[in-house]
């Protein structure tokens, strides 16, 4: 905090020396207490933000009443399986994936670990990512990490230490009791559906207490604490934060920053409503501020490596851990949580390789040269969005991603590939290779390459910049 000036006197000054006349904030309009708590509280904000919002899609999805095939709803403990692709039906915006269907859970390990079993799946692409109550990652399973085969693997929560029975695999330990699997199965296709479907079916989630014991009836749990909505009560994402900091207590190494934000209510078994005024009323300022704050440091780009227009994320992305900025505005508020580079990476592109703003009202190629194609040793694809809410884009033809593994690509004749970014079909011939974009409304890509090579992962891959061609 500055401080008000003070008039310091010298001895060897008279006392008819004039006084300081520097300017002060009227006392009237400054409250230091509301003022420290504000800005301290932007920073308490920044930390626990993945805290505050793993709460609430934890609440709304083991509460939820919505179309079950496309929303989150599931019980603490037991797998969501999303039941069909999406497409521009579906309005609750999250650049949706129409590549991979996915099943999500919300584990609570405090009472033991979970096995997670899966049959085998032959040469099909899955993952389920583990992230802790932060949005850090902790490990996975699937092609890429523990093989295709058939597998059972133990979810085990912090300070558990006992045996595992025959044939159960350990995966590193999560550092919260409370974890969220993020399971992503490749579809190829309306057609591959059933397919896909069928093995998400044999997807398994037990308790170790109920491994040796065929039969067991676990009872569903969906008694979450319930946070309270900023609208409500201003000091709602606090509380929230309080409750979730005594679930999911944070890593030793974060002691020093949590201790500076004890002197404001905020903190494992604290209380913000026992504050002073001035306090609550700088929390509550504080809170507002901190979540535009993040929103607009995504927003920014600030976060990536800009390559002919496409916006590459950093190695560190879904394991941000002490850079507390980037780990809630580009990891848990842009992604619930982010895959680590190894297992995908996603390039946004917002303009073209001019540097002009993509326009609905023209139309754009994006040639890979021959030899270029994104290296991936799964799968890629590209995907338009409307801008405004990151919503997938009706079209005439019901495509929304192109790519190599689903929409039957056709090379140029040197062996190159041209896709066809436009809001009207284009000429004959090129109709599998285009991807319809919004005649009306700003729009954007991202490009999807999961299970990315060297390549891609150092960066000597630069992905094509978008050229317009009308």
């Amino acid at each position: 905090m500055t401080q008000t000036p003070t008039t310091q006197t010298p001895t060897t000054q008279t006392p008819t020396a004039e006084p300081d006349t520097s300017p002060a904030p009227p006392a009237s309009t400054l409250d230091w207490r509301a003022e420290y708590a504000y800005t301290a509280g932007v920073q308490a904000f920044i930390y626990g933000f993945p805290y505050i919002y793993n709460a609430k899609l934890r609440h709304d999805w083991v509460t939820s009443t919505q179309d079950p095939a496309v929303h989150p709803a599931a019980a603490v403990n037991e797998f969501w399986h999303a039941g069909r692709i999406l497409d521009a039906t579906y309005r609750a915006g999250g650049c949706p994936s129409t590549d991979s269907l996915y099943s999500l859970a919300w584990l609570d390990l405090g009472d033991g670990p979970f096995i997670l079993s899966h049959p085998d799946m032959g040469e099909r692409y899955f993952t389920f990512q583990l992230a802790s109550f932060t949005s850090d990652n902790f490990g996975y399973v699937g092609q890429r990490t523990t093989g295709p085969g058939a597998g059972n693997f133990a979810v085990v929560g912090p300070g558990w230490d006992g045996d595992l029975p025959a044939g159960v695999q350990r995966v590193r330990t999560s550092p919260t009791p409370w974890a969220l699997v993020l399971g992503r199965t490749a579809v190829n296709g309306v057609g591959d559906l059933p397919n896909a479907r069928a093995l998400q079916g044999r997807y398994r989630l037990i308790p170790l207490a109920a491994w040796n014991a065929p039969g067991a009836v676990v009872p569903a749990r969906r008694e979450v604490y319930a946070p309270v909505p900023v609208s409500e009560d201003p000091l709602g994402p606090w509380k929230t934060l309080n409750a979730m900091l005594a679930e999911n207590p944070p890593s030793s190494r974060h002691a020093l920053v949590l201790e500076q934000f004890s002197g404001l209510g905020v903190g494992a078994g604290l209380d913000v409503e026992a504050q002073p005024d001035a306090v609550r009323q700088g929390l509550a300022r504080a809170a507002v501020a901190g979540m535009a704050l993040l929103r607009d440091q995504f927003a920014s780009g600030d976060w990536a490596t800009i390559v002919n227009g496409w916006r590459y994320p950093p190695p560190e992305e879904g394991r941000f851990g002490n850079d507390f900025l980037r780990r809630a505005a580009d990891q848990s508020l842009a992604g619930i949580a982010a895959n680590d580079p190894a297992e995908s990476v996603y390039l946004m592109n917002f303009q073209d390789e001019d540097g002009a703003r993509l326009d609905p009202g023209h139309r754009y190629t994006l040639r890979f040269p021959p030899g270029g194609l994104p290296p991936v040793d799964a799968f890629w694809s590209l995907t338009a969005y409307t801008a405004a809410d990151l919503n997938l884009i009706a079209n005439p033809i019901d495509r929304y991603s192109v790519g190599d593994h689903a929409s039957g690509l056709r090379m140029d004749d040197d062996g190159g590939l041209t896709l066809y970014l436009q809001p009207d079909p284009p000429a004959a011939g090129r109709e599998p290779n285009w991807l319809p974009t919004s005649p009306e409304s700003p729009w954007f890509v991202l490009l999807r390459m999961y299970r990315p090579g060297p390549a891609a992962l150092d960066g000597s891959w630069r992905c094509p910049g978008m050229a317009r061609n009308d």
